[in-house]
């Protein structure tokens, strides 16, 4: 055996990289943008409660009160969201050697349930409202605050795009999706309030919750 050379073994174990190390880690930036978009939608949720809560005590208006509990199901779903991402966020460890990310993916599944669950509400309940119709009283504070509902609404999803282009967060994606969705359920509220308001279509809350629904 030359000098300087050192032997070969069939015991040494081969050099693999980790494919942990192959990913790369978080930014600081990104984490803070992650957190503030789930801090963000938990926010819009609560004031959208707030708002719809008393648009249906002054309106008696079920469109409003399907949007209420629409909106209660949001914060339910974004708070589950806020946890899911800052558990997300947590480095790997020698339980988790390839971090916590697979919270994010149970969340996305977990906010998919809740967007199923509110489509099969509304419909119920819109089946229901087809049966039994009735008039609502003070329009116009209705529409007025499901306009304040859809500009609030816009603003957060527009935000949580952002957030996602930077970071690719599931999670807040599939919170997104169904704030998106959102938006066509509260557009639809305004269009059955006029119809009713103005024209007397009692008809029309029914009618367009069911077509948001499917």
């Amino acid at each position: 055996m030359k000098a300087g050379r050192k032997p070969f073994s069939i015991l040494k174990e081969p050099v693999v990289s980790d494919p942990a190390s192959t990913k790369q880690p978080v930014s600081k930036i990104n984490q803070q943008l992650m957190r503030a978009a789930t801090y963000a939608a938990v926010a819009v949720a609560l004031s959208l409660i707030a708002l719809k809560s008393w648009a249906y005590l002054v309106t008696d208006s079920v469109a409003i009160l399907s949007t209420l509990v629409d909106s209660v199901l949001d914060l339910a779903a974004s708070v589950v969201n806020l946890l899911a991402v800052r558990q997300a966020l947590i480095p790997a460890d020698d339980d988790h050697r390839f971090g916590h990310g697979k919270a994010e993916a149970l969340a996305g599944l977990f906010q998919s349930a809740f967007i199923v669950g509110s489509a099969i509400f509304l419909l119920l309940h819109a089946g229901e409202r087809l049966l039994k119709p009735a008039s609502i009283e003070a329009g116009h504070i209705g529409i007025w605050i499901m306009v304040t509902s859809i500009a609030m609404t816009l603003c957060l999803v527009l935000f949580q795009r952002y957030v996602i282009r930077r970071t690719g967060s599931v999670a807040i994606s599939a919170d997104s999706i169904h704030y998106a969705g959102d938006l066509l359920v509260n557009l639809s509220v305004i269009v059955a309030l006029v119809l009713i308001s103005q024209l007397g279509w009692i008809y029309a809350d029914a009618i367009f919750a069911i077509g948001i629904a499917l």
